[in-house]
């Protein structure tokens, strides 16, 4: 991602990576070690991307979003905002109502968060991206404080009653966030 990023200039195109981690903790820039609660085997990686720790692994899907954030005109919060309605529109076609969460960036179903944010800007581009939890082994998210918050509650499409894969909800958010993070670009260059 960042030599990506550091090799970009106007021309190059925006992509976007759909992944799927094996486990790990990430750490961002000024994430707290406090926020770990005890010692696991799972491996703890510090990350340049903002916010807290937080837990990936098998059956989240996660994107990196290397966007060229000048060519977008907008601010971080609308961005942020973008991406939350891509993750919320995602779920809605499995019909599950979601929201956004102005004071704590990600995506809530009932108070549990089931995607969380986490971006870097460098030279005007965005990278690092999202993860959605999809049908995985939750119990990490119990051994931190998810994204630094004490007691969050982290739920999953599993859990919510959806049988699905992450290659399928990848096929579905895709489109969506194509068409959040274009219409600013589409309008800039007509």
């Amino acid at each position: 991602m960042q030599a990506f990023t550091d090799g970009r200039d106007e021309r190059t195109p925006d992509e976007i990576w759909l992944v799927e981690h094996p486990p790990v903790f990430t750490l961002g820039l000024g994430g707290k070690e406090e926020h770990l609660l005890c010692p696991t085997s799972i491996p703890l990686v510090r990350t340049d991307r903002g916010g807290q720790v937080t837990y990936h692994g098998p059956g989240q899907l996660v994107a990196y979003l290397m966007i060229d954030f000048k060519r977008m005109q907008i601010g971080v919060r609308e961005l942020v905002r973008r991406i939350e309605q891509a993750l919320v529109d995602t779920v809605a076609e499995y019909g599950i109502r979601a929201n956004g969460d102005v004071d704590a960036p990600g995506v809530y179903v009932d108070g549990a968060k089931i995607a969380s944010l986490g971006l870097r800007i460098r030279n005007g581009a965005v990278y690092h991206g999202l993860s959605l939890n999809v049908d995985m082994d939750l119990t990490p998210f119990t051994w931190i404080n998810p994204c630094g918050y004490a007691g969050l509650k982290v739920t999953q499409l599993k859990d919510l009653g959806i049988d699905t894969t992450v290659d399928e909800v990848a096929a579905r958010l895709l489109p969506h966030l194509e068409r959040h993070l274009t219409v600013t670009m589409e309008k800039a260059s007509a």
